[in-house]
């Protein structure tokens, strides 16, 4: 259909940045929820409940070494940090490598560098450290985002749009870091069974570029909300008696990250001149089955409109930041999109905190 001057969407007439490509990393090794229950020898009834009913399948970890008797040992916080940066340098490389090798780019192309993480603390970061090892020019700018959760993927890639908007021609990346087996706490607790069963490991790059002639979708706007009264809804504490950061979500996460969604999505689509009904594509962060299950009620979703949540919640787990760019992937891996369609990224974590971007394909 041909629209007229005056139905014509306001987010019709907008240029913005381009989503060049996208690529994600995991770990060697994946394991089923069955196989993490026999490893570590956990029989509590309760504690398999979470596990087996998670809508989770299977997960990429770094498991640690064994110990004397035959199960994975307990890692110390210090071995945690530097597992945290061994493994996620390796993983950010390889994430952030084979998204150049999609769009026929090189590392000497990256004028801009963003990384995200919430599940170690480094300094330098990792864009200090992804440039040491694989030869990033030196003069790139770069920005390290820590400690801001699931939901700083959608953060970021705001500051890199931004910062491609502010440099036409060049290109900016972003890669998204998480090894969330350098976050766990085993102490047969529900409280850390509950993050223990959850998360895995990966990374995911993306590239952008303000450039009209190159194919791709274009990011065409953000929107934030953050809900106050939940800000320890999901945090880290420090646990004297494991000598470990321990991180703890609410069992109501679910229902506050639901309850809020529409006022998020209505913000994001206010004077763009779109209809919820006209979103073709979403793709919401893979925060757990009740998470997905919540906002897609809350905003009228249908299985098949989060069937990518679902698949990376199922296949990989909630992979923190870089959650939504495995779902973007597998959207493109699909074929279905069409020049003209809408999308929308939802993102959600510790704040608590919404975040969302229209893009026009």
């Amino acid at each position: 259909m041909i629209l007229s001057e005056r139905t014509t969407p306001w987010a019709a007439t907008r240029s913005g940045p381009t989503v060049l490509g996208v690529a994600t990393a995991n770990p060697d090794s994946s394991y089923s929820q069955e196989d993490l229950l026999d490893l570590y020898d956990i029989e509590d009834p309760r504690i398999r409940s979470v596990f087996l009913n998670s809508a989770i399948e299977r997960r990429f970890l770094n498991v640690p070494p064994y110990g004397d008797d035959g199960r994975p040992r307990m890692e110390t916080q210090g071995e945690l940090l530097a597992k945290h940066k061994v493994r996620g340098t390796e993983l950010g490389a390889r994430a952030l490598q084979t998204c150049l090798k999609r769009i026929g780019a090189a590392v000497s192309d990256i004028g801009y560098l963003v990384c995200v993480t919430s599940t170690g603390l480094l300094t330098p970061g990792f864009s200090a450290l992804l440039i040491r090892e694989l030869g990033i020019p030196t003069d790139c700018g770069r920005l390290d985002i820590v400690g801001m959760g699931c939901n700083a993927g959608l953060n970021a890639l705001n500051a890199t749009t931004g910062w491609a908007s502010a440099n036409p021609g060049r290109i900016a990346m972003m890669v998204c870091v998480e090894v969330c087996s350098a976050a766990y706490v085993f102490d047969g607790t529900m409280r850390t069974s509950v993050v223990n069963s959850l998360f895995g490991d990966g990374s995911a790059a993306i590239a952008v570029s303000h450039a009209p002639d190159r194919p791709g979708p274009q990011v065409l706007k953000y929107a934030s909300r953050i809900v106050p009264d939940a800000v320890d809804a999901m945090r880290y504490d420090w646990d004297d008696d494991q000598g470990k950061f321990s991180f703890f979500l609410d069992r109501d996460v679910p229902y506050v990250v639901g309850a809020h969604a529409e006022e998020v999505v209505t913000d994001l689509l206010k004077g763009t001149g779109l209809r919820r009904s006209q979103i073709a594509h979403w793709l919401v962060h893979s925060g757990g089955k009740k998470v997905i299950d919540s906002v897609s009620v809350n905003l009228g979703l249908t299985r098949h409109d989060v069937r990518h949540t679902t698949d990376v919640l199922r296949d990989y787990g909630n992979l923190s930041s870089g959650s939504f760019l495995f779902s973007y992937e597998q959207l493109l891996r699909e074929g279905v999109t069409r020049p003209g369609d809408y999308g929308v990224l939802m993102t959600m974590g510790p704040g608590s905190t919404l975040e969302t971007a229209l893009v026009r394909y």
